[in-house]
């Protein structure tokens, strides 16, 4: 291999930067439609043509999205999820639930240690959601309720960079909640354990915090492996 030497940031490349800032900083949240390329032109006092390439940078990229005739859309936080949510689609589910279970058992174990009394309300509600869901049959209702609890659960670790890598695998984590939904007595076993982390969290009990999660993710395992054949099958199959 032969070293090359370092190059400076092409305009397009600090362009497609500043862009990307806008949208992981929240100035341009997911779903929004970013402004029209005349009116990036003039704040940037570029041609049309480095913004072009700077977007496209960041379709590829899988953070925007161009809806014919309607503009070009926010559709991912940062550039990570998109990237992880590919691989996972053509992983294990055996392998997304070990992943899974890596995160948020240091995820509880963290939030125990630096959880505030905002933290733990939030907990709460989503908790409360999930019970709500649960006991009205609303199985899609659960599945978003019950990510919103474990999401704030992480968020309770105030560490970003977990909370970024949680929310890039998002969409396999309501998978395979939604593979789990169909068994009554495992819905009911999660609501148990999701009581008892919640009571670790307060407590700051970080070895029983990151205990309920990994008992939690082990029933789930259990269950889901036995559904899909030797637990080798992609999310897709």
């Amino acid at each position: 291999m032969t070293l090359q030497r370092p190059t400076k940031q092409t305009l397009v490349e600090q362009i497609a930067a500043q862009l990307e800032q806008l949208i992981e900083d929240g100035t341009w949240p997911v779903g929004e439609r970013i402004p029209a390329e005349p009116e990036l032109v003039k704040e940037l006092g570029v041609s049309r043509n480095t913004i072009r390439e700077a977007i496209h940078a960041l379709i590829h990229a899988g953070m925007l999205r161009t809806r014919q005739g309607d503009g070009t859309y926010v559709c991912s936080a940062s550039s990570l999820a998109p990237a992880l949510t590919r691989r996972l689609e053509r992983s294990k589910l055996s392998d997304t639930l070990e992943v899974r279970s890596a995160l948020e058992q240091e995820g509880a174990r963290l939030a125990a240690l630096r959880r505030t009394p905002e933290d733990i309300v939030r907990i709460r509600s989503a908790y409360e959601a999930c019970i709500r869901a649960e006991a009205a049959g609303d199985i899609e209702g659960y599945i978003r309720a019950d990510y919103e609890f474990h999401k704030e659960m992480i968020a309770a670790a105030h560490n970003p960079i977990l909370s970024d890598l949680y929310d890039s695998i998002s969409e396999s984590v309501r998978q395979v909640v939604s593979y789990g939904s169909g068994h009554l007595c495992l819905l009911e076993l999660h609501s148990e354990l999701n009581a008892r982390l919640i009571e670790a969290i307060v407590a700051q009990d970080e070895s029983r915090s990151a205990e309920a999660v990994r008992d939690y993710l082990d029933a789930s395992r259990t269950v889901l492996l036995k559904e899909i054949q030797g637990g080798d099958k992609t999310h897709h199959e």
